[in-house]
């Protein structure tokens, strides 16, 4: 986009919010954005907040770049203490154009890099307080880019009121169709009658399970009625499980996948237009959101159901947060999402380590005026002449 390559010619450090829908492309800015850095001498580094979305990210890159001669590597718990040791010295003698990683690279420091010039944070809605700070110290002189489909509150509020550049991407790909979305009490009934549609259409099935003591037998429950179909993971599973399984389900081995949250990023099958989410009660506004965005990524018809126990034990919270979901389904919904939760939430604190919390007493609109109020008379001040 024409707005990031002004932020990287610019003397302006480049600090950019790009807010796109599941599936809009962020990824392929990401990688516009690395390829611009590269060819200017720069070092890249894509930080993800899963080993899954890396390894996806990774195998991209080095794809879509190795015909330009363009290194990429990786760096997270998949690969041995060997592997990483060699890494390291390779990015810093400047061997590694671009890394891709998880949390694992927040405790390298700008020492750890030959020339490093672009940090892109992938999905930032899911890293905390203590990983926003590590990254505020690895790259006080280096341009940002964050994307994500959900910003959190503060991260949105901040952007809103111009404390950072924002661009929102609203055209969806071509043929892309929303999401039916179907909200209900959980039942087996339910379960078997999404399950056998969508194996009727030669379609995969993205089971959200998110209790990860009885995953086992909830999975076998479903074996039972469709056996050989069936895998499961979670993130407490030995690494060569999970990629086992994952590829199962690429390869089309496995037609029915039970997941916890695992797969909230990282995951990317044009199959798999079913998404079943137990329990959605307990999930956030963002988390359903971006789980909802695992399923409908072709031209086929996707659907998701998000079911709760019964409605008595829900709290209201957690119900307003589900008919957000639903009533917000159409493509590019993310940004409206991302609204609707800081109006629920609250906009953190600017300063300090809360990134969401309710300032229902003032509002919103209120709270900007306040604070932009402040920050006039701030620079007014700072601006006056010193008195002799």
């Amino acid at each position: 986009p024409i707005y990031i390559y002004a932020d990287l010619t610019s003397p302006k450090l480049m600090d950019r919010l790009v807010c796109g829908d599941v599936g809009y492309g962020k990824t392929e800015i990401a990688f516009r954005t690395a390829f611009a850095a590269v060819m200017n001498g720069y070092q890249v580094v894509l930080l993800c907040p899963t080993t899954i979305l890396s390894v996806q990210h990774y195998q991209n890159a080095r794809e879509r770049f190795e015909q330009f001669g363009i290194r990429v590597a990786v760096y997270n718990r998949f690969i041995t203490a060997k592997q990483q040791a060699q890494t390291l010295a390779d990015l810093r003698d400047g061997k590694i154009d671009i890394i891709v990683g998880t949390h694992k690279l927040l405790s390298l420091t700008k020492e750890s890099f030959h020339n490093l010039g672009l940090l892109i944070l992938d999905e930032e809605q899911r890293f905390g307080v203590e990983a926003k700070e590590k990254i505020k110290k690895l790259t006080p002189h280096v341009d940002v880019l964050t994307l994500s489909a959900t910003p959190i509150p503060r991260t949105l509020n901040l952007s809103l009121m111009g404390l950072r550049d924002i661009s929102v991407s609203t055209t969806p790909p071509k043929d892309r169709l929303p999401v039916i979305t179907k909200v209900g009490e959980f039942s087996w009934e339910m379960l078997w009658d999404a399950i056998d549609n969508e194996l009727a259409r030669n379609g995969q099935v993205i089971v959200i399970y998110n209790t990860v003591r009885d995953m086992a037998e909830f999975a076998r429950k479903i074996a039972v009625r469709y056996p050989d179909k069936v895998g499961y993971v979670h993130g407490q599973m030995p690494t060569a499980q999970i990629e086992k399984t994952v590829t199962a389900v690429y390869e089309h081995e496995i037609d029915i996948i039970v997941a916890s949250t695992i797969l909230e990023n990282g995951i990317d099958l044009t199959t798999a237009n079913t998404l079943f989410v137990v329990g959605a009660d307990k999930l956030g506004l963002a988390q359903m959101h971006q789980l909802r965005g695992r399923v409908g990524r072709s031209t086929t018809q996707a659907y998701a159901y998000l079911t709760y126990p019964k409605a008595e034990y829900v709290s209201d919270e957690s119900m307003e947060r589900i008919n957000a979901i639903k009533n917000f389904y159409s493509t590019g919904a993310g940004f409206n999402i991302a609204m609707r939760d800081l109006e629920i939430r609250g906009s953190g604190e600017v300063l300090g380590a809360n990134q969401s919390g309710h300032i229902e007493e003032i509002g919103i609109e209120a709270f900007a005026q306040i604070l932009n109020e402040i920050a006039a008379e701030n620079r007014a001040r700072r601006d006056e002449p010193i008195q002799p």
